[in-house]
């Protein structure tokens, strides 16, 4: 049985809890819970585990005393005064069930324990773990998808920035920690699982190479378990990046993310006292935590998704653009199709920049390459793969930029993919937007739903809002003077 098997096994036990009112959300994370005890056992690390709640014990129980002990296990295992591990703390904070029918709750138990455990380890727990999370986005009713970044898209951007050994990579908006996740992947392939390393070395890669920060607690704890299963320490905390718990974040080589989307609630702004333009949009707020975060080395780099808006916002939006080319070289834009979210209809780029050794004019070019028009249709049943980085990918890493401009002329081929833009052509553009377009869907418009249409209409509809709101703060900020 491979993990994949296992994966769809474990998925199907939610079955078994929707007559129990148990939602998608909820049983992912019902199954992190029982799932910690059972891997630890798997991996022979249970020595922070009370005896009393190690799996041999909870498999043990039935019925009634089942549904009572399992109770008191949450409840003690996220108390820092029964359990001295920061790590079970933090996968069993402020834990509770869901789970109300004791029959289910020892089928659940007893099905896991009966799995191919040995072919689990053999592939991976970790990756076994991610398939789960994968899963769960995948179910549009779980509404996980907002913070599960496909995987295809997330390995792309690493290849991109290829981190080194000794790299300092971080993510503000953890998430489930996938970026750091396949960052360490990415090195573990190059160095035969960091046995090449010094033991110096390795000890960096496992305690030190890789942090980040996530505000949801219940993401938060997706996240602590996958570091866990993929044999990573580093830094991951609870917490808001975009207050003051999060300038710890600093002097990093690599930074590797996809912040949250829209505006804080109740419209307030970010309350870090480092950052140099204030906005209640998120997105804007962690595009400059980030570049501010980047090490002033002239080889520290970023790779960030951001939704469209993020490109051509006026007011404080276009400060920020301006900002992010003079203090790094925002080199490359990759415009990404729509669909390949599980929110329908979200318009996406991943930015590309490297921090410069000073803080002016280190943008010259950016280089755009459009994956969003002429496209074939992403979805669910259509997922985006590698291959549709192929051509991406290819031009990107080559070391004469010039091959770039062989695929596209105004002339002989206007739709090439890339096209190059100096940042004295930007400047001269309306509130200095990066939101530039050259290709179209001209002749497959006919092929667009209404429910497509009206997605493109919504998006468009919130940014503007958006920037209805900005205003309308500011001139508050001004009757306020006045």
């Amino acid at each position: 049985m491979n993990n994949q098997e296992i994966v769809q096994k474990l998925w199907n036990e939610c079955n078994v809890l929707r007559d129990d009112g148990v939602s998608y959300q909820d049983y992912i994370t019902e199954l992190t819970y029982i799932l910690f005890l059972k891997m630890s056992k798997e991996q022979g690390e249970e020595e922070d585990i009370p005896e009393k709640y190690r799996w041999n014990n909870l498999v043990s129980k039935e019925g009634l005393e089942l549904k009572n002990f399992y109770r008191q296990l949450l409840l003690d295992l996220g108390n820092p005064e029964i359990v001295k591990s920061e790590r079970i703390n933090a996968i069993y904070a402020n834990a509770s069930t869901a789970i109300d029918e004791p029959a289910n709750l020892e089928k659940i138990i007893k099905d896991i324990d009966e799995l191919d455990w040995f072919s689990a380890r053999n592939e991976g727990l970790g990756s076994l773990y991610e398939g789960l999370m994968e899963k769960n986005a995948s179910e549009v009713k779980s509404g996980a998808g907002q913070y599960f970044t496909p995987r295809v898209l997330i390995n792309m951007m690493v290849k991109m920035t290829e981190p080194k050994i000794g790299d300092r990579c971080n993510d503000p908006a953890a998430g489930t920690f996938g970026f750091m996740v396949a960052a360490d992947e990415y090195l573990k392939d190059k160095t035969d699982e960091y046995f090449d390393l010094s033991s110096e070395e390795r000890d960096f890669q496992v305690h030190e190479a890789f942090s980040g920060m996530e505000l949801v607690q219940t993401t938060h704890r997706l996240a602590m378990m996958n570091q866990y299963l993929h044999g990573m320490d580093g830094r991951l905390d609870q917490g808001d990046s975009l207050s003051a718990n999060g300038k710890w974040m600093k002097n990093l080589d690599i930074v590797l993310t996809n912040p949250p989307f829209g505006t804080k609630k109740g419209g307030e702004r970010a309350t870090r006292d480092d950052l140099t333009y204030e906005t209640s949009n998120k997105q804007l707020n962690f595009l400059e935590v980030i570049y501010n975060s980047l090490k002033k080395d002239g080889k520290a780099r970023a790779a960030v998704v951001v939704p469209d808006n993020v490109l051509f916002a006026d007011g404080v939006g276009e400060e920020i653009r301006k900002d992010l080319m003079n203090k790094c070289n925002l080199h490359t834009i990759l415009r990404l199709p729509t669909g390949i979210f599980y929110a329908q209809g979200v318009q996406t780029n991943v930015l590309f920049f490297t921090r410069g050794t000073e803080d002016k004019d280190n943008t010259k070019n950016v280089w755009i390459y459009d994956m969003r028009h002429q496209m074939r249709s992403f979805g669910k049943r259509n997922p985006l793969n590698d291959k549709d980085f192929e051509e991406f990918e290819k031009l990107y890493c080559v070391d004469d930029r010039s091959k770039r401009k062989q695929t596209w002329d105004e002339e002989k081929n206007p739709n090439g993919r890339w096209r190059e833009f100096s940042i004295d052509e930007i400047k001269k553009r309306p509130n200095t937007s990066l939101d530039i377009s050259w290709m179209s869907d001209e002749e497959k418009h006919e092929d667009k739903s209404l429910k497509e249409i009206l997605s493109d209409m919504n998006e468009k509809s919130k940014a503007i809002s958006e920037a209805i709101a900005e205003l309308n703060k500011a001139l508050e900020g001004i009757d306020d003077e006045d």
